[in-house]
């Protein structure tokens, strides 16, 4: 049988793994930051009615400039910040993912570099390799916030092409102060990307990077619909930035990108984003309360904005994580060494994961 060592594939991806965090099947599973609550049958009938409209024009092409579906998303956009924007701001594609790599394409390759802080979301580098780009990585303080300092020595000495910054930051949950946003952005030399794939999770007051679109042509600020809106298989994700930026991105994209279906999903969606988005000070509530007991219990904790926490530390981590799955409860093994992230989900389901924790911290006292 051929293996891929047999192929003539490049270089730089011989011996690596595809990406995906572990898909197994137990009772609980807290490791992907999905939203635990699906939709409801009304908002299926919705979604479904919606689709079958679309397919009946699947003989043509999807509207590849994805109008009406950029038009929703300035809308909603624009509620949840308090921020104006235009459809001309707004971008889609199959996922924030595929937003990421279209920047890249558009503003990183070959001879470019790209710039971000560990530890954060694990792609960023692999975007950078599958596009050609340098990628440098810098370090965050010890409290998972952006050491300032250190971070504006890095731009000035390797004037990066592209820096990506998380906020809220995945695997931390650390949202970035507007303050700091703003330095990065007047000594950025290229495209500064805010990473706000968990935003709706933000604790009150914590403002949105979309206030400082206005005067800065250069700042990106990319959603998804997979996490609060509880659309992670429906694949969208989008960008607000400059209308010049959508045009950059529009040049990059594979022509009709996002099918008739996955628009026409997305729409009914936002349509009925209300009830979609009705679980999210829930899950701002579990979080919170999720920080509070793990720090009774004397670990240590990340300050959450995201609908996940970062705690520990473990002196095994793995052994830790197979406890849990052993006991039907699935994290994620991932950040700095020594720490663990669940995700939040049922009340249900996060009671299985503090009783199966207590019982693996007892077993190995």
């Amino acid at each position: 049988m051929t293996s891929i060592s047999d192929l003539p594939i490049r270089d730089e991806l011989r011996g690596e793994q595809p990406y995906g965090a572990p898909q197994l099947d137990v009772p609980v599973q807290l490791n992907t930051n999905e939203n635990p609550y699906p939709p409801s049958a009304a908002v299926v009938a919705a979604i479904a009615a919606a689709a079958a409209e679309a397919a009946t024009s699947l003989n043509r092409y999807p509207d590849r400039e994805c109008r009406a579906l950029r038009e929703d998303l300035a809308s909603y956009l624009s509620d949840e910040t308090g921020v104006p924007l235009t459809a001309d701001q707004l971008w889609p594609a199959n996922g924030s993912n595929e937003i990421m790599l279209q920047l890249l394409q558009a503003f990183g390759g070959p001879g470019r570099t790209a710039l971000s802080f560990a530890p954060t979301y694990s792609m960023y580098p692999e975007y950078a390799r599958d596009s050609h780009t340098r990628w440098v990585a810098g370090r965050r303080a010890e409290d998972f916030s952006l050491d300032l300092a250190e971070a504006s020595r890095l731009i000035t000495d390797v004037r990066p092409d592209v820096i990506f910054l998380a906020s809220p930051n995945n695997p931390t949950g650390t949202a970035l102060p507007a303050d700091d946003i703003a330095t990065l952005l007047e000594l950025a030399p290229g495209m500064v990307i805010v990473d706000e794939a968990y935003a709706e999770f933000r604790r009150p007051g914590v403002p949105s990077a979309c206030e400082q679109l206005a005067g800065h042509p250069r700042l990106v600020v990319t959603r998804t619909m997979s996490k609060a809106f509880a659309l992670a298989g429906g694949r969208l994700g989008y960008l607000a930035a400059d209308p010049a930026v959508v045009d950059a991105v529009r040049i990059v994209r594979l022509p009709y990108h996002l099918s008739a279906v996955s628009q026409a999903t997305a729409r009914a969606a936002l349509a009925h984003r209300a009830e979609l988005l009705g679980n999210v000070e829930k899950l701002r509530a579990e979080r919170d309360r999720t920080v509070d007991w793990l720090r009774e219990q004397g670990f240590q904790v990340a300050d959450s904005d995201a609908n996940f926490v970062l705690f520990g530390t473990f002196a095994d981590r793995h052994a830790v994580w197979q406890g849990l799955v052993e006991r039907g409860v699935l994290i994620r093994e991932v950040g700095p060494p020594g720490w663990l992230r669940v995700s939040i989900g049922t009340e249900a389901e996060l009671q299985a994961f503090r009783t199966a924790l207590t019982q693996v911290r007892e077993e190995r006292a």
